[in-house]
């Protein structure tokens, strides 16, 4: 696995690409457990949790939005994790986006996430292949999943 913090843009041609998208502000560090847990897949991860983030930098929320934009478009294969702490308006917004393509995706979700049935329902009407799972455990087995079923068809 190699690993692509925000704001690094630098990754390696020809590889298998996630993106780890979901809560950030105010709920856990689940992509810390999940990098961890998919080291050894033969992937690069794109994190946009940075362990620095400026919030006195009047530019910093600028990069970063541009910066999951282009990684996201970059990326092969998305995952997105919905932590209870927090509704996560902008990966709300960034599924909606992704899941009108044809893009691999699979979805995490805590179960006391307040917007649950949402995702679920709309996810049964759009995309009705995207799977769906409640802890990171089987958010993580999802993920390897869906890289064993992409690696032959996609490359970043």
């Amino acid at each position: 696995m190699e690993y692509i913090e925000a704001p690094n843009t630098k990754y390696p041609p020809h590889k298998l690409c996630l993106f780890l998208g979901g809560s950030i502000t105010g709920c856990p560090n689940w992509q810390n457990d999940a990098v961890k847990k998919l080291k050894d897949l033969d992937i690069v991860i794109f994190n946009p949790r940075r362990k620095n983030f400026d919030v006195k930098d009047p530019t910093a929320s600028e990069k970063q939005i541009k910066w999951e934009y282009n990684m996201l478009r970059a990326a092969d294969m998305i995952c997105f994790w919905f932590s209870k702490e927090t509704l996560a308006p902008i990966v709300l917004f960034e599924l909606g986006a992704h899941s009108m393509t044809t893009k691999p995706i699979t979805i995490g979700m805590d179960p006391q996430y307040q917007r649950k049935q949402d995702v679920e329902i709309q996810m049964s009407l759009e995309r009705p292949d995207i799977p769906i799972t409640y802890s990171i455990d089987d958010f993580v087995d999802s993920i390897k999943n869906m890289v064993e079923d992409t690696k032959d068809r996609y490359s970043c």
